[in-house]
Formats: structure tokens, sequence, C-alpha cells
């Protein structure tokens, strides 16, 4: 199971979600670092949405309201982030790959016991705001990925915004879905089973890679599973088509949502048919795309583009499995033993039973 870890406590837990998730990274920093730079909105009580929380997360919730980060202090959370792993299996085994021609990199997988020869596999794109994450910390995520979805799971190192920006990701990423998908007989690997998954900006990844991979139409994805994903740039600013004010008050807020979206943007003018594989809300059409699994909390930040989304594929006739998780906030799927949790898991079994 991907949550058969120990319960944590709340500072426990803070720590845990900083691997993943780029606001929580500020809260293991230590006192008197770059924590002090770094404010959080004043809240109005009267104003909170915190009554609307689910009471397993609501101490979670109050622990790590949205941050505000600035670029002179990216490096120090950056390095508190790089001190913590998602917790999971002990030892777990893993390959360590190199790609010739591509600053791209990865770690490799594999259940302890295969289900199927070939094995269908799942690329996988960690999160972190576009501008914050490292493979290194999911190695134990990852390897119990393996175990609970029986595919070999392929984890991407890519590079990172600002230092780089679009298309430089997705391109990384590309890269690794392609050697994984060349090289698949010498991985043991079904090419045609190929599944691609990532949270947050790791499931804005998903979604754009896999309208790059239908665009170039060189590899076939047999499966997209976007979790939370991070997929319009205009959220959490004024050309936002819906501002709900019910969403982004924990964990990752507008704030950070625009400082994301700016590093990982550049000087990428949104002017040419590449906008889609930069904010994946903006592809002109979803048709042709890969069957879909995706959540979201009913009170992230991303719900309202994420709820679009879904609508999209549906009406390009892409077959679309999409559930908004009431009471539940920015990365609720990690915290161990809440209802929210075991009906995540369980749902996203099925997925993997039913897609990979």
């Amino acid at each position: 199971d991907l949550h058969s870890f120990p319960t944590r406590r709340s500072s426990d837990l803070r720590a845990f979600l900083a691997a993943g998730i780029a606001s929580t990274a500020a809260l293991a920093l230590k006192p008197g670092s770059a924590r002090a730079q770094i404010s959080t909105p004043a809240v109005d009580p009267e104003d909170s949405t915190l009554h609307l929380v689910d009471p397993q997360y609501r101490e979670m919730a109050q622990a790590m309201p949205a941050m505000l980060f600035t670029p002179d202090i990216l490096p120090d959370i950056r390095a508190a982030q790089d001190a913590t792993t998602v917790p999971g299996s002990e030892n777990p085994v893993f390959e360590s790959f190199e790609l010739p021609d591509s600053p791209a990199s990865f770690f490799l997988y594999r259940p302890d016991t295969l289900r199927a020869t070939p094995t269908p596999a799942i690329v996988y794109i960690h999160g972190g705001g576009y501008i914050l994450g490292s493979a290194v910390s999911y190695h134990v995520y990852c390897y119990d990925l393996a175990q609970k979805s029986g595919a070999v799971v392929a984890s991407v190192e890519y590079r990172l915004a600002p230092e780089t920006p679009f298309p430089g990701p997705v391109e990384d990423c590309y890269d690794v879905l392609s050697y994984v998908f060349r090289t698949a007989a010498r991985l043991g690997i079904d090419p045609d089973r190929i599944s691609i998954m990532g949270a947050s900006a790791g499931g804005g990844l998903t979604a754009a890679l896999a309208l790059l991979a239908r665009d170039r139409g060189q590899i076939p994805v047999k499966a997209q599973f976007p979790i939370y994903p991070m997929l319009d740039y205009r959220t959490g600013t004024q050309a936002a088509p819906v501002d709900n004010p019910t969403t982004g008050e924990f964990v990752w807020g507008r704030a950070a949502n625009r400082f994301g979206w700016t590093s990982l943007r550049g000087d990428y003018g949104l002017d040419d048919d590449r906008v889609g594989h930069f904010s994946p809300s903006h592809a002109a059409t979803l048709e042709g795309l890969p069957p879909c699994f995706m959540v979201v909390g009913a009170l992230d930040l991303f719900m309202e583009e994420n709820a679009a989304y879904a609508l999209r594929l549906s009406r390009d006739g892409v077959p679309v499995d999409f559930t908004i998780y009431p009471g539940a906030i920015h990365g609720f799927d990690i915290v161990p033993g809440t209802e929210l949790t075991q009906r995540f898991d369980a749902n996203l079994k099925q997925a993997f039973d039913r897609l990979l």
C-alpha cells in the first residue's frame, strides 16, 4: 500500500509534505534561516475556509497556510526540501539511468512480483510547483508505487525553473518517455502499455507530456494519471476564468502559483502552438489523448481548472474518471490513515487495474 507507514505527528507530516509540495518546504527550515523572510497571508477567521476542511485534516491545514516566497529564498527552500524524503518501504531497490544526449535522467523501480511479462510501465513525474522537488526524494514512494500498480516505474529527474524555463522540463520528461519506449524490450517493458503519472506540478507535466506525445505522434501513451494537476497559468491572477474563494487557502495558494508559473514561463510569449505543452488548459483540442484518471480536493486551488479540464476531455471524446474529494486540501492523499486517503488509494488501485 502506498501509505502503509505509521501515522505521523503533525510536525513530521510537515517535513514529509515538504518533499512533494512546494510551499510546505518552507516549514522545514530552521529558526533564523530564510524562514524569517517567508510570510503568510493574514487570515480573517470570518473569511477562513477552515470549517470546510475535513476534520481529519484541520490540524494539518492550520499548520500549513499558503506560503509566500521569493527567488532570494528559493535556494534555502530547496535545501530544506532535499533533506526530506517521502516515507514508505525501507531499503527500496532501484536502478539509475543517465540519458545519452539529454540532461534528463531517471530511476527505475520494479514490482517484486510480476503480474505480466512484458510488464506495463508508469513514467512518474514529481511535483514542486515547477520550481522545487527531486526524484531522489521519491525513492520509497516510487518503489511502493511499483508494488501497488504492478508496473515498472520510471521516475523522472527533470530540470527545474526558473533556471530551466519552458520547454525544458516537459522536454526532459519526453526524453525519459522516449528512452523507456525505445529500450522497452531491454527493460522488460511492454511498449504498448506505457502510462504517465504525477501530482501537482508533476500532474501538470503529465498532462503536458500527454499532449506533446500526441502531437509528435511517435510514442503511444496507454493512460494518464494527473493527480490534482497544475494546468492553467491564469489561476491566482485577475485573468483566472473563476476565482473560487473556497479554494487555495492552505498549502499551495495564489501567490505561490503565480511564482511557479512565472518561473516556468521565462520569456515564452504564449504565442505559438506549444501553448498547451506549457499550460495544458490552453491546448486547442484534447482529442486523441489517452484515457485519464484525475482527482482533486474540493478546497484545492486547482479544483476549478481541474474540473474544467475534465469536462473538456469528456467533450473531446477522451475517457475520463474524475473525482472531487469533499473537504480535501492540496496534497490530501499523502496523509496516511485518513478516510479520504483510503478512498483515494482504493480508487487509484481500481484505475490501475482498469487502465494499465
